[in-house]
């Protein structure tokens, strides 16, 4: 590991949590930046511990297994993701126009996906590699964001609740085209046509609400 990488010790040293959680993140970010290049399957321990510069005795003090690392990483592109969002939308007036929380929720959203491009290749192309257990984690995730659009855009029966899962999916599979291809002028040219079309929906009251459903 070079002075770059390495940990200080003796009087300096970190409290073992804190080392820890320094560990935690860079084998997390290791784990994305690998599986950016080589896929979940070719990708191994020994790929992630080089990458990393953490020993192996230190992986499996933190994880059992690769997945359970790429657990962790997906975990974290997650949050990466969601925390960005989540601050674009508590900036936004509640009783304000709901088509314009939701702009700007899925520009921010994309803007993110391209920001923290290993960790989006693992949220969106490599979890339907790495097993049930994964894929389970991801579905998981699209009620969440099915929750999400239903409360941002004032959903309150079945017929918008079921627009919104809709639109999680359709959204899930328009971005995982560009990302798995790795073309980010393809992720960038979604943004426009989710917000028409989504403004279209809203329009002629698919979601329960709006003026199509007055």
């Amino acid at each position: 590991m070079s002075s770059s990488h390495r940990l200080p010790r003796g009087r300096n040293a970190l409290p073992p949590e804190e080392v820890d959680r320094l560990q935690r993140e860079r084998l997390c970010r290791a784990m994305a930046e690998v599986m950016a290049r080589k896929g979940y399957a070719a990708t191994s321990v020994e790929d992630v511990l080089k990458h990393a510069r953490v020993s192996r005795l230190s992986f499996y003090r933190l994880f059992g297994s690769k997945l359970d690392c790429f657990m962790a990483a997906f975990d974290h592109a997650c949050e990466l993701i969601f925390a960005q969002v989540m601050g674009a939308i508590g900036t936004f007036d509640k009783g304000g126009d709901p088509m314009e929380g939701y702009e700007r929720a899925i520009t921010v959203y994309l803007e993110a996906l391209e920001a923290e491009w290993p960790y989006t290749r693992i949220y969106l192309v490599e979890v339907y590699a790495a097993g049930p257990e994964a894929v389970a984690h991801r579905r998981e995730l699209n009620e969440f964001m099915t929750s999400f659009y239903a409360d941002a855009l004032g959903v309150i029966d079945d017929q918008g609740l079921l627009t919104c899962r809709m639109l999680v999916a359709a959204t899930s599979a328009l971005v995982t085209v560009p990302v798995a291809e790795n073309d980010r002028e393809g992720l960038r040219a979604v943004t426009p046509q989710l917000i028409a079309h989504v403004r279209t929906l809203w329009d002629c009251g698919a979601f329960g609400v709006g003026t199509g459903h007055a």
